[in-house]
């Protein structure tokens, strides 16, 4: 039998993850790789990484062509363009970068890779010198050499992942960094009050913040150089240079001028295993679309993670095998500076705008034992629907260690765990490695607290909304003194947990109270004393002053 032809266009990671997985599949195929770029292999993931000096350029590629040549006997063709796609003639029309003019490449089996590319506006002075996305290795390198050589400070267009990972790192190389985000807060995909605690720590590190706005226009001095930028409100921001970080578009015009079918996110269109409406052609990566797990319905998810298995399940199914890829969940974790943060499934507002009847925790704990050496807190937020219990989404933010609970909450979700088995779980356990009550069984209990009736809560972005609008409520603070004077809610009352049963009756029952502590378990057991005696609008702080984003007063009222 003739050897069977498998053409993978695009590297990275899931081109290289498929064509890896095609070999071992099948030993005897003729595989070739065709990519626009002049590298193959390469982590992109780790670009701030080596902006900030902490991993040296040869790190950052992970295989050669010369790599894939000798170990895996796949051809590799570095900046060639695939310009066209001829399904029924099963051919690609390929364009040499380097010397010019074009050949044809047959296949058997085509998987498409072509990945995503930054979002980067046409707006006045896009074209400037120093004027940078980060999508390849020789972007992360003209990116590092401006910060030994003489940039003092740079503006970020985008509040995202990316964008908060390198403002940390140019920080690092003593570069002044103004962080442009156009939403009203930075890490759009997350809930205000998650991110309002991350945008505190950008500030407290340095980084200006200036959000709800748009850079409309990059400004440049005689050499052609960026000078600055201006705001679509007039503000203009100096900088050396701009680094565009607002987002990537999946690259599908290869494959919609063949007649492949574009799904609802922009992506294209695949089944469970990564198959495109085409005979014998795939997509995976950050051109792919996929499911979302809780959901059901169409979703995009341009990571590393998720290109690794999507081009792993295309290579079986391509070499004549069967494997599925059921979907995800939007997981995701970044560090900035001393604070991680990490979410998966729906959000409070994305689980709002599909439609569920949910319910919503908000739980500071601290990681380990309180008296291990090295404990943080950390915060999490649940989302779990009303009447089936079942877990929706997750949300953890702090000093500590989120990777560990969001993965486990992944499971949970997954398996399409309920907030009763959460609650439940046999968790490992050790002094330094978490509390008896780790921080998912604390905010799963508060959560069963909430369903059951025995807790109500309100939110910071809540009870901000009533200070606001002037709203006579009662604002106990539960905690001593020392306590109350380092940092309390604007308003509140000091009243000692062991006091508040006497002077409750300085409080008017009529009013709505709301008790406050340092993470909420004081405030629960004022919340309990109260309801009591009587009152009949109470609610409790979620997560306290911990996890209050909003500023504190400080000292003891006379």
């Amino acid at each position: 039998m003739p050897q069977k032809k498998i053409l993978v266009i695009g590297g990275v990671a899931a081109g290289t993850k498929a064509a890896a997985k095609c070999r071992r599949e099948s030993p005897d195929a003729d595989i070739k790789i065709v990519t626009d770029e002049a590298y193959i292999s390469y982590a992109g993931c780790g670009f701030p990484y080596y902006i900030g000096g902490h991993v040296r350029r040869e790190q950052l590629e992970v295989k050669t062509v010369a790599d894939f040549r000798t170990e895996s006997n796949i051809e590799v063709f570095t900046q060639h363009r695939a310009l066209s796609i001829d399904p029924a003639r099963k051919t690609a029309a390929v364009k040499n970068l380097r010397a010019g003019g074009s050949e044809e490449f047959r296949y058997d089996v085509l998987i498409i890779a072509t990945g995503a590319a930054p979002v980067m506006p046409l707006i006045p002075g896009h074209d400037l010198k120093n004027v940078f996305t980060l999508r390849t290795i020789d972007d992360a390198m003209r990116i590092g050499a401006l910060t030994g050589g003489g940039a003092k400070s740079a503006l970020i267009a985008g509040g995202g992942y990316i964008g908060l990972e390198v403002a940390e790192n140019l920080v690092q190389r003593g570069i002044q960094v103004t962080l442009v985000e156009a939403m009203p807060h930075i890490l759009p995909r997350f809930d205000e009050e998650i991110a309002l605690l991350v945008q505190n720590h950008l500030r407290e590190n340095g980084v200006r913040l200036v959000l709800g706005q748009k850079v409309a226009q990059i400004d440049g001095n005689r050499s052609g150089e960026v000078s600055g930028a201006s705001t679509d409100n007039g503000e203009k921001i100096p900088a050396d240079f701009v680094l565009w970080a607002a987002g990537v578009r999946p690259e599908v015009e290869l494959a919609r001028t063949a007649g492949i079918e574009i799904g609802p996110t922009g992506a294209i269109k695949t089944d469970e295993r990564m198959r495109t409406n085409l005979p014998d052609v795939y997509a995976v990566g950050d051109c792919a679309e996929t499911k979302h797990l809780v959901t059901g319905k169409p979703a995009w998810a341009p990571l590393g993670s998720t290109a690794n298995k999507m081009g792993r399940v295309a290579a079986i199914n391509a070499c004549g095998g069967h494997d599925t890829f059921p979907g995800v969940l939007g997981s995701t974790v970044v560090k900035v500076f001393n604070v991680n943060v990490a979410m998966t499934g729906l959000t409070e507002k994305e689980a709002r705008a599909e439609g569920y009847d949910f319910e919503t925790v908000i739980v500071p704990c601290r990681d380990k034992a309180h008296y291990y050496p090295g404990n943080e807190f950390v915060t999490t937020k649940l989302v779990v629907d009303r009447k089936t219990r079942r877990i929706l989404g997750g949300q953890i933010v702090g000093r500590g260690v989120v990777d560990k609970p969001i993965d486990i909450l992944v499971a949970a979700i997954t398996l399409n765990g309920t907030v009763d088995q959460l609650a439940k779980m046999d968790f490992a356990y050790a002094p330094p490695f978490s509390g008896a009550l780790s921080p998912l069984i604390n905010a799963a209990n508060v959560m069963l607290n909430k369903l059951n009736g025995r807790f109500r809560g309100i939110s910071s972005l809540e009870l901000k909304k009533m200070m606001e609008a002037g709203e006579d409520v009662q604002l106990v603070d539960t905690r001593g003194a020392e306590q109350y004077a380092a940092g309390h809610v604007p308003g509140a009352r000091r009243i000692a947990l062991g006091e508040l049963r006497e002077k409750s009756k300085e409080l008017a029952k009529d009013k709505p109270a709301v008790c406050i502590c340092n993470i909420g378990k004081t405030a629960f057991a004022g919340h309990l004393i109260l309801r009591n005696a009587g009152f009949k609008d109470v609610k409790t702080l979620e997560g306290g002053v911990t996890a209050y984003p909003f500023g504190l007063e400080k000292g003891a009222k006379k």
